[in-house]
């Protein structure tokens, strides 16, 4: 990392041009005060981002550099991928669209394997868009799960709900046959490990869903509760594991039994993401947990239909960088707690004044005049 850089990078990838990341990013940049906690480097072009501040009329300083080791605290680094003027669209899917948001990805994960980020926050892609022959992932994740050292696991938080899956972009006739006691095992275990290591929580209690409605009805319904849910469940809970389940996903959420437990684990991609947009729509975020390194995303995607009209949302961006951060200092904390464990002990009886970044509060900041 440059010398110059003391505070945590987060490289940002652009995502696809014609939809909202850029303009989304600019607009948190402009908020006083935003650039004292981290360091962003976006992989792109300045041309490209001055499109936009011109467009969204965002008057901020871009610092153009030549590669991450360059980025310098206090500034908006752009790592210019290319020199030529492409064309931006704003709300249609493009071949250049799909070429930058390639360029930009591969760029940003090089960079964050070799250690010239810290952490990756990855703007929106349009997913059927994107992949291609040379790129035959259906989106993010699968991609960095290539990529990086660690098996990945879908995880949305929020401060209110987390919710992990077993399965994700998969299409619904072949989730019962994805469906496996030792993934389901493999799953809880991994998301056991992120709760404790990525957001301090000592003695996770995880509450697994159902796979049928009314959790099958003890076979009424469908068999993967008895032939492959509780299996898991009860392996994991003879060694100690707090995991509780399976409950009937509708229920569970409709009377807010969720915030009896730490985090909740479902079987399928809507199963878990419909109640959790419900609740933290704007506000939650994607992780990709239990890789090597850092990836945060928000919630939401390209969104077309708002692109380049300065309505966007850029709350849930926000919490995606905010929420990078975090788990990253957890994860060094982590790391340090376990190689020194008389640490661990003293610090249970005279504990460390506590240093974080500012409270959700103090991420409100009033935009510059």
């Amino acid at each position: 990392m440059n010398h110059q850089v003391s505070k945590p990078s987060v490289g940002i990838s652009v995502g696809d041009i014609n939809g909202i990341g850029i303009e989304i990013f600019l607009k948190i940049c402009r908020k006083k005060g935003f650039l004292d906690f981290f360091t962003p480097v976006l992989f792109g072009s300045t041309r490209l981002c001055s499109y936009y501040k011109q467009v969204m009329h965002i008057d901020i300083n871009l610092q153009g550099i030549r590669n991450p080791r360059e980025a310098v605290d206090h500034k908006v680094n752009v790592v210019n991928l290319w020199k030529e003027d492409v064309k931006v669209d704003p709300g249609r899917a493009t071949y250049e669209g799909r070429k930058c948001a390639l360029l930009s990805l591969e760029a940003a994960v090089k960079a964050l394997k070799e250690g010239m980020v810290d952490v990756l926050v990855t703007a929106p892609v349009n997913k059927d868009l994107i992949r291609s022959a040379e790129f035959p992932f259906i989106g993010h994740t699968d991609y960095l799960q290539s990529s990086l050292d660690g098996e990945s696991l879908m995880f949305m938080i929020h401060d209110d709900l987390k919710v992990a899956l077993v399965t994700d972009h998969l299409p619904l006739k072949e989730v019962s046959l994805e469906l496996t006691t030792e993934k389901i095992v493999k799953k809880i275990k991994l998301l056991h490990q992120s709760l404790r290591q990525d957001f301090a929580v000592e003695k996770p209690k995880i509450a697994v869903l159902g796979c049928n409605p009314h959790s099958g009805d003890n076979g009424l319904v469908g068999d993967e509760e008895q032939k492959k849910i509780k299996p898991a469940i009860e392996s994991l809970f003879r060694q100690g594991f707090l995991v509780f389940g399976p409950y009937p996903a509708d229920g569970f959420f409709g009377n807010h039994s969720y915030q009896a437990f730490d985090a909740v684990l479902a079987m399928y991609h809507d199963q878990g993401l419909i109640p959790f947009k419900t609740i933290a729509f704007h506000e939650g975020i994607n992780f990709t947990a239990g890789l090597s390194h850092v990836r945060t995303s928000p919630d939401h995607g390209v969104a077309y239909d708002i692109a380049g009209k300065g309505i966007a949302d850029e709350t849930s961006f926000q919490e995606a960088i905010f929420s990078a951060i975090k788990i990253y200092k957890n994860r060094a904390e982590s790391a340090t707690l376990q190689s020194n464990p008389l640490r661990k002990w003293s610090e249970k009886i005279i504990p460390d004044v506590e240093e974080t970044l500012p409270d959700d509060e103090a991420f409100n900041i009033p935009l510059q005049e």
